[in-house]
């Protein structure tokens, strides 16, 4: 008899396999599986086998294990994606001409706050290619980056 082999339902996996979108999508489905949320104005639709079953309170809801760490594990990634997607925004913002106090509204923060955190991410994508990682920005993205955060606000 042969054994399946355990998948690995952690974030390193699944940060290389899923998109942010995509991680979203899979987490909002199974948060709303695991929490009988169904809208109705999406889900109209009673001829789909699959939400019609949900609907009618017919199918089980409840996550297995499994589902349950593969629904742990995508949190994980979506918060590391989204802080890395904020972080490239604040470039965005920089490059586009915005201020640390604009920056700081948007993210409801003060100006210093918001530019020492991207200041620590900077050192840390630094830090990261130092190491080996390929994804991590390339020291003259760093440098670029550096130089249009300015300096620290007061």
């Amino acid at each position: 008899m042969t054994t399946i082999p355990e998948v690995a339902t952690t974030p390193e996996v699944m940060e290389r396999e899923f998109s942010l979108m995509t991680a979203v999508t899979r987490l909002d489905f199974l948060s709303r599986r695991d929490n009988v949320v169904v809208d109705a104005p999406n889900d109209s639709a009673d001829d789909d086998d699959d939400w019609a079953s949900f609907k009618a309170g017919t199918h089980n809801t409840q996550l297995d294990a499994e589902e349950a760490l593969e629904l742990l594990a995508l949190g994980e990634v979506v918060a590391r994606k989204a802080h890395d997607n904020r972080q490239l925004g604040i470039v965005a913002a920089l490059r586009g001409g915005a201020d640390w106090a604009r920056i700081g509204r948007a993210l409801a923060v003060s100006p210093r706050a918001a530019w020492e955190k991207h200041v620590s991410w900077l050192d840390a994508q630094a830090a990261a290619r130092r190491s080996g990682a390929p994804d991590a920005l390339t020291p003259d993205e760093v440098a670029a980056a550096r130089s249009r955060a300015g300096r620290r606000p007061a």
